[in-house]
């Protein structure tokens, strides 16, 4: 695969959407979860999406229930508690999987595209993930799986990665490297 155009989704209705269908705009691609420590993410996500929409971003939502089964209901359920609690008006897709085997064909290619790099050191819940994971693998630094709910890929107006962002990464940063896009 060339560009994250050549990628196809379900939406949460489960109908299919070719990526295509967003070229020329700036991505930005993240797993998220309903019921973690980043959700509230959401809205910092929206305000992202509100005020940078027209310019050419599109926001792509993957919820996934990998990651310590944080994103638990239905594709229905999932979309209606992020409506109703946080205004969320960016394209949901279909529940997912970013690792292993069943992980969709769009996150091995961004994952081979940027691994991971690091943590946010001076994010309070860096410590508590370098924990957990020091705990259950030692190596887990040099795979470029994905680590948890939140992570983004920022896309460029030609479908390239540009940019990987841990869910400890500051969102003004992200804000900034998305404007530079635009």
């Amino acid at each position: 695969m060339a560009n994250a155009y050549d990628f196809k989704l379900s939406d949460k209705k489960g109908n299919e959407v070719c990526l295509a269908d967003y070229r020329g705009k700036v991505l930005l691609i993240t797993n998220t979860a309903t019921a973690c420590g980043f959700t509230p993410q959401y809205e910092e996500l929206e305000s992202l999406y509100k005020r940078f929409k027209e310019q050419g971003l599109e926001i792509l939502d993957i919820p996934c229930n990998q990651f310590g089964g944080q994103a638990p209901g239905s594709d229905e359920e999932i979309s209606e508690f992020c409506c109703t609690k946080f205004g969320v008006s960016f394209p949901q897709f279909k529940k997912s999987e970013v690792n292993g085997e069943n992980a969709l064909p769009l996150y091995a290619w961004l994952k081979g595209e940027k691994g991971f790099e690091d943590f946010a050191p001076n994010h309070p819940l860096t410590p508590i993930l370098v924990e957990m994971f020091d705990k259950a693998d030692a190596n887990w630094r040099s795979s470029s799986d994905i680590k948890w709910n939140f992570t983004k890929f920022l896309i460029d107006r030609q479908g390239n990665v540009v940019a990987r962002f841990e869910p400890t990464h500051d969102l003004g940063d992200i804000e900034k490297q998305i404007s530079a896009l635009l």
